[in-house]
């Protein structure tokens, strides 16, 4: 290979060059964030470790790595399904047009199942499409109970009040009986609030809840013991907090709501 003896003997005891070793630095801090959240793909894991750290590195560095001692996000990916027929009364107003220019412009809901000590809970949650906030929130153990969609119904009424918002907004949801009732929807179209549904059957016509829906659920089974908390509503809290003011969203440039609102001039409504 013309390589002269002392130059030879002078690579094997030189030992590993600094590039190797901020890789294996990189590897440990990698390992112990994703110790505290499996969930978390390379990006997210790459902006924790330079906000915690201060270090400068690329996101592909942070996926060679990830690659490497193969570690993996251990959340699931949904399949594509055919779109179905539009409400009868609500439209789908939106039609997937989800930009926002300010914070609390087009809201969208949704009802998902979360297990807790081996029984089965409803959770009912608002979304805020500008900064993927969660603006209300409620569960229930009875299933098909209504009062979780009612009281999330006043607390985003309220908020509107509060906040003095006068120009007409946009709640999203799917075709469900709550949504679709009468007497939910009368209060929301008093308050200059314009409804409108999904297509049957068809999530992707609601992607940002559907999608963090998803997100939400395996990050809760990967990254908490759920189980080990006093009450549902005590954990509901503490990762309501932890996702609007902590959680690194891919939407956001891996910022989290709070930080995403606060850089955009707007002060936090939630």
């Amino acid at each position: 290979m013309s390589v002269n003896r002392s130059g030879y003997y002078k690579w094997l005891n030189r030992g590993k060059n600094r590039y190797e070793l901020d890789r294996e630095t990189l590897a440990g801090y990698i390992k112990e964030e994703h110790r505290k959240h499996p969930s978390y793909g390379y990006h997210a894991l790459a902006k924790v470790i330079r906000d915690n750290t201060g270090w400068i590195f690329s996101d592909n560095l942070c996926h060679k790595v990830c690659k490497h001692e193969g570690i993996k996000s251990k959340c699931r990916h949904y399949q594509y399904r055919k779109p179905g027929g539009e409400h009868v009364i609500y439209r789908n107003k939106l039609m997937n047009n989800w930009g926002t220019t300010r914070p609390l412009q087009k809201i969208v809901s949704d009802m998902t199942i979360i297990r807790y000590k081996g029984k089965q809970y409803e959770w009912t949650f608002f979304l805020d499409v500008f900064n993927n906030a969660i603006i209300a929130s409620d569960t229930s153990s009875k299933p098909g109970d209504p009062k979780p969609y009612f009281n999330c119904r006043d607390k985003l009424l309220n908020l509107l009040k509060k906040e003095g918002i006068s120009e007409p907004i946009y709640f999203h949801t799917d075709q469900g009986t709550v949504f679709s009732s009468v007497s939910f929807n009368q209060a929301l179209l008093n308050n200059n609030i314009i409804r409108s549904m999904s297509r049957a059957g068809t999530p992707t016509d609601n992607p940002v809840i559907e999608a963090m829906n998803g997100w939400i659920k395996s990050q809760i089974w990967a990254d908490y013991r759920i189980n080990e908390f006093d009450s549902l509503d005590t954990f509901i809290k503490r990762y309501i907090k932890y996702y609007n003011y902590e959680r690194p969203m891919y939407k956001l440039n891996y910022k989290s709501p709070a930080e995403f609102t606060l850089s955009q001039g707007y002060r936090l409504t939630f």
